[in-house]
């Protein structure tokens, strides 16, 4: 049986302990939110001062227990103090959810070594430290779930964001290799990965950029609850990915089978459809190498609300694959006895 299937944990039991990374800003602070409205134990791994105290407080106020740790999870030795002091104070850890990221927005040349290297250092290590340390915690146990934040530019990359989409492709690669180690040992312990959709966080307003105009997500646009409900859903019933939104799941399957044509198509459009008509100001901040939320909480969703589409048709029906598939079967044996009868 494929250990995926049998994991021993279901966090729609009683309450759980789950780590979130970069839980203060975005998905990660929707996906902290979302564990939180089950009475779930919430660790909060994050930069800024700022957001992980609101983050905390509002953890608090949907009903779980926070606990906030100020920490950079490029840093391999912060991680696993991090787990250390998460199973000591909310106990073992039943969920890790790898979500921290740092970006720039710049052709690849303008991009110094020391941004490149940072970029991938939190956004590819970060979720290998995160991983390991759930690893050497869960294995013992033989249990938990490790959620994987993924985007459809781990499967097609895009122009001007060169960091973000090389350390999602690294990210899949190293995924897949960690299943097949929990496979081959015959391991409960769960991995699975959530490809997103282009979504209203504030790292269009932090992020670092080069770009004349101010960067913009690609529309269509979701809302970072979405993306919660679908890591939510993934610590739920693991299995090897959920794509997230009809985008997600044409980009993904239109690369597959066109990806010379994709290419030719983003080089037309990429430039563009990234930046707004609004040009950045010499004021501009980033969270690259320093917290942007030191000071000021960001919260989960960025500038883009009246854009943004607060739910997915097509995450409902990934989320009940099977009954779809049921139905699907249904439907196709009363069409063939209904043919059969007329015949």
């Amino acid at each position: 049986m494929n250990p995926q299937k049998r994991n021993a944990f279901s966090t729609s039991s009683a309450s759980n302990t789950v780590v979130v990374t970069g839980a203060t800003a975005g998905v990660g602070r929707a996906v902290a939110l979302a564990f939180a409205e089950r009475g779930d134990r919430v660790a909060l791994l994050a930069r800024g001062t700022a957001g992980l105290a609101a983050a905390a407080e509002d953890v608090r106020a949907a009903g779980g227990t926070p606990l906030a740790l100020r920490i950079d999870v490029a840093d391999p030795e912060a991680v696993e103090q991090a787990a250390d002091r998460t199973e000591a104070e909310l106990g073992t850890i039943d969920v890790w959810v790898n979500n921290a990221m740092a970006t720039m927005f710049a052709p690849v040349l303008e991009i110094t070594p020391a941004e490149f290297r940072r970029a991938t250092e939190v956004t590819y290590l970060g979720a290998v430290w995160g991983t390991m340390a759930a690893l050497r915690r869960m294995r013992p146990r033989d249990r938990g779930v490790i959620v994987q934040v993924g985007s459809a530019l781990a499967y097609r990359a895009i122009p001007l964001q060169a960091p973000y989409c090389g350390a999602k492709h690294g990210l899949r690669g190293f995924t897949d290799a960690v299943r097949c180690e929990l496979l081959h040992d015959r391991s409960r312990v769960a991995i699975t990965m959530v490809h997103l959709p282009a979504l209203n966080t504030p790292q269009f307003s932090w992020g670092r950029s080069r770009m004349p105009r101010h960067p913009q997500p690609v529309p269509p646009v979701f809302q970072p609850e979405v993306a919660a409900r679908a890591v939510v859903a993934a610590s739920e019933n693991p299995r090897r990915e959920f794509w997230v939104g009809w985008p997600t799941i044409k980009t993904i399957v239109g690369n597959k089978i066109v990806p010379g044509l994709a290419d030719r198509y983003l080089a037309r459009t990429g430039y563009d459809a990234q930046q707004m008509d609004e040009h950045v100001t010499a004021q501009r901040y980033d969270n690259l190498f320093a917290p942007a939320d030191e000071e000021h909480d960001f919260g989960p969703h960025g500038i883009f609300d009246d854009r943004a589409r607060p739910s997915s048709a097509t995450l409902k029906l990934t989320m009940h694959r099977r009954w779809l598939l049921l139905g699907s079967a249904v439907a196709a044996g009363a069409a063939a006895w209904i043919a059969a009868r007329r015949a």
